[in-house]
């Protein structure tokens, strides 16, 4: 079968390889939509934390179900699935936090992912489509790391809370503060980003990270307090650690991003505000279904975020292109027949 090979940094390769066998608890996948994240541009470029080569990448997938033995589903049925492959029995999985499993194993990042015409997950990942399409699947995944991150925040209605970075899982993290009535402020350095948050997401407040004094905006913005809620989605190491200063007293600074290197911040000013810094690692199945409620609702478009469209052919020309901010991509979508 067709596979698309990252072998290494900055190459991609496409490949005959032998289709996957079906196994008691696993399901094949025929893939029929693939989103491409920050995780496979990263990936691609060489900056990926936890990332081997070589491998292949995808994993924000819409499929057709080709084999399986699990109950409830059928051949020919259009799932996605929740690709973060875990243990179920770690002290994270007990606890009911499979999306940080001590064993865990993400689709395209530690394990071949769905680049492919054929995919073997386990059968315990799968989601049904519940009435929705190819592109809305594919898109649930990366709109369930911007609500997980939203529920760790504990936004509450009427809050600031501050979204550094306006790429794809930026926006969604915003999507989720306005479902949830959180007052949103947009940060970014690409003004075409910005204009779609304001344009496409109807985004009030926005501020461009060059600005020559975002804590002067912020105060004006929030009236003095500053963002009670800030959420990095950048994963730049510069970012994350100039966002310390905007917190309000008391206020929660979630980690969204990431990166390789070590962070930090002054403890005085961190400890006078009694503030509180956590990780948001991937979602979890219930995150996944509030996606799902919120685009059957239609308080979400997420046809929207897809900018960009190929055919599975032509993504080993077309994918260097999209790191180049040049070309305006937000979501670019990989069509198989």
């Amino acid at each position: 079968m067709k596979a698309l090979v990252c072998t290494k940094p900055g190459v991609l390769e496409n490949l005959q390889i032998d289709a996957p066998i079906h196994l008691p608890g696993n399901t094949i996948l025929k893939i029929k939509r693939i989103g491409v994240c920050g995780t496979d541009l990263h990936a691609f470029e060489g900056s990926q934390p936890f990332f081997d080569y070589p491998r292949i990448l995808g994993h924000e997938l819409a499929a057709e179900i080709a084999e399986t033995d699990a109950p409830g589903f059928e051949i020919g049925q259009a799932v996605t699935i929740i690709p973060y492959f875990n243990c179920g029995h770690c002290i994270a999985c007990r606890n009911d936090k499979p999306n940080c499993c001590v064993e865990l194993r993400v689709c395209g990042v530690h394990r071949d992912g769905g680049m492919v015409e054929y995919l073997s997950v386990p059968s315990y990942s799968l989601i049904h489509n519940q009435g929705l399409e190819l592109d809305e699947l594919a898109l649930v995944e990366p709109l369930a790391i911007g609500a997980h991150g939203i529920r760790r925040a504990a936004l509450r209605e009427g809050e600031f809370v501050l979204v550094v970075g306006a790429g794809p899982i930026g926006l969604g993290i915003m999507e989720f503060a306005r479902i949830a009535g959180g007052k949103v402020i947009a940060v970014d350095i690409n003004e075409e980003r910005l204009e779609f948050c304001r344009s496409r997401l109807g985004v009030e407040w926005l501020i461009n990270a060059g600005s020559e004094d975002i804590n002067a905006e912020l105060r004006e913005i929030t009236r003095g307090d500053m963002p009670t809620v800030v959420i990095d989605a950048t994963g730049s190491l510069k970012a994350i650690q100039s966002a310390f200063r905007f917190m309000a007293h008391g206020g929660r600074y979630v980690l969204v991003g990431l990166q390789k290197e070590e962070i930090g911040f002054s403890h005085p000013e961190f400890h006078k505000r009694e503030a509180t810094l956590m990780s948001s690692r991937n979602a979890t199945r219930s995150d996944f279904q509030w996606v799902m409620r919120a685009l059957q609702e239609k308080w979400i478009d997420p046809k929207i975020f897809i900018t960009h469209r190929v055919a599975f052919p032509q993504v080993k020309d077309e994918f260097h292109k999209w790191l180049n901010p040049g070309h305006g991509v937000i979501k670019a979508m990989i069509e198989m027949n």
